[in-house]
């Protein structure tokens, strides 16, 4: 016997969906600055939006023919800074920017060379603890790492990079009293959506597998 799901779609039924071909597809991703050190012992500073963690290794997309990948290719130490919502202009000022001279064909129209990246943005530099390129100051959460293993992205316009954090730093504002845990009621981080700048609604639940507790911010014992 056969048994179908009533809320399964009548056979033949029009689809309430719309296919469709957006030409890009950043459907709501965090952005974070990636600070690295150029050739000459200066250091650039790149916005990206295609970043993801799993567990203490955060996986990168980023352009093949941008400075960040050229340096990571050499020099694979680099810090992963995570701004707020607060911090997009600064992160707009830098979208036009590249550390590549001469600027390569494959950027945008209106990309820009800058030598100072920090500097055109806005921001500032704080020496890191195991790494050489410097955390920015302003962001309220920085991750030092070291780029492990770089690949070319299966349409050979991006390399994608498996960095293995080595040092977190943490805004004390955002972390739990007393805990290792960042407090997701009192840290925002700043999300690229379909190139649109948002940060982050009222929370709507929480995973059971939470160590935080819920709306106050205070801390749980796990046991």
């Amino acid at each position: 016997m056969n048994i179908v799901s009533r809320s399964a779609r009548p056979a033949g039924a029009a689809s309430a969906h719309l296919a469709i071909e957006p030409s890009i597809l950043y459907f709501g991703t965090p952005v974070v600055l990636l600070s690295t050190e150029n050739q000459d012992g200066s250091f650039n500073l790149a916005p990206i939006s295609s970043a993801w963690a799993l567990g203490w290794t955060v996986v990168l997309g980023l352009g093949s023919d941008g400075q960040t990948a050229r340096n990571l290719s050499d020099r694979p130490d680099l810090v992963i800074n995570l701004p707020g919502p607060a911090h997009w202009p600064a992160v707009e000022r830098l979208a036009p920017l590249t550390g590549r001279s001469p600027v390569p064909s494959t950027k945008a129209p209106g990309c820009r060379f800058e030598a100072d990246k920090f500097a055109a943005a806005g921001l500032h530099g704080e020496p890191s603890h195991r790494v050489r390129p410097p955390r920015v100051a302003e962001c309220p959460l920085q991750l030092e790492a070291r780029a492990e293993l770089i690949r070319p992205g299966a349409c050979g316009e991006f390399v994608i990079v498996e960095a293995a954090v080595r040092k977190v730093h943490a805004d004390p504002r955002i972390v739990v009293p007393g805990t290792d845990h960042v407090d997701p009621a009192a840290w925002s981080p700043l999300i690229y959506n379909f190139r649109h700048y948002f940060g982050l609604g009222p929370e709507l639940g929480h995973s059971y597998r939470s160590r935080t507790s819920h709306g106050s911010g205070s801390h749980v014992e796990i046991v």
